[in-house]
């Protein structure tokens, strides 16, 4: 089995190199009638490699959305392998965004499909979700301690509907969100650089001083652009711990295409205000 180096050291160098900046690749149909495409496998097709050509070579991560490749049977899946292996060829990191979620060997095999370095559709982190309990993501744990791949666990997610689940309190007197987070810091105790065990957290969800955000790990924060967050608030919204943050961007960039040209423009501005907010703080 190829074992990489841990995923939390390579993505701080990338983040040091290229910047935070984590772009989505996210070829909804809107997106695609937007660039003048056909909401099939060959406006899917154009979609990616556009989106790779752009800006793989210059920011820290790129982020599939695989359900939007998942829609169009095997073909789609085929597409979304070939752009993962090109976003990696050029020097991205791939976080695979499709929040698997499941139990004993259900859940081994999605960790298999995802986070082996030899498997089809190798990402080098897999996004997941903790709520059939954090115990039941210990295959994934363990395959990605093995092969040298990563998590980012759903803690406070920027969806309105999570708080009910996510702000909900134990009997313990412990929010669920916070519980998610508390084990993150347990998994990547002693790393260094940087765990590989991470959490996603909305930018767009305000102060959040009340949680430990310090988790050595990294922070996946969706909500800068369309949904209304600002490089400008990351500071605000994880304050000791925004240097461990990997902003997503997705429609403020995209929406940029199909012109490359104006997509690495995009992702440029975006990658220097991430930068300078960081920087700053």
């Amino acid at each position: 089995m190829t074992v990489l180096e841990p995923f939390g050291a390579r993505l701080r160098h990338a983040m040091d190199e290229r910047g935070p900046l984590c772009v989505g690749i996210d070829p909804h149909a809107s997106l695609l009638a937007e660039w003048g495409l056909t909401d099939d496998v060959a406006g899917l097709e154009r979609f990616s490699r556009t989106v790779v050509e752009a800006v793989a070579d210059r920011v820290a991560v790129l982020k599939p959305q695989s359900a939007f490749f998942e829609r169009f049977g095997s073909r789609g899946v085929a597409v979304l392998e070939k752009t993962v292996a090109q976003a990696r060829a050029a020097g991205a990191l791939v976080v695979m965004d499709a929040k698997r979620g499941d139990i004993g060997s259900t859940m081994a095999a999605y960790a298999e499909s995802f986070l082996r370095a030899d498997a089809p559709l190798f990402s080098d982190a897999l996004t997941v979700s903790p709520y059939l309990g954090y115990g039941s993501l210990g295959p994934a744990v363990d395959t990605a301690r093995e092969s040298g791949s990563g998590l980012f666990v759903l803690a406070l997610t920027s969806n309105p509907e999570g708080g009910e689940v996510q702000h909900a309190v134990r009997s313990d007197g412990r929010g669920v969100g916070a519980t998610m987070l508390a084990h993150l810091a347990a998994e990547n105790a002693g790393e260094a650089p940087l765990g590989s065990f991470g959490a996603v957290v909305g930018a767009t969800l305000g102060d959040l001083s009340s949680y430990d955000l310090d988790i050595n790990g990294p922070l996946l924060a969706p909500g800068i652009g369309a949904q209304g967050a600002t490089p400008a608030d990351l500071p605000r919204v994880f304050g000791r711990a925004v240097r461990n943050v990997v902003p997503n961007v997705s429609r403020g960039v995209l929406r940029h295409g199909p012109d490359v040209t104006a997509l690495r423009t995009a992702a440029d501005r975006f990658a220097e205000e991430i930068r300078t907010a960081v920087t700053a703080a």
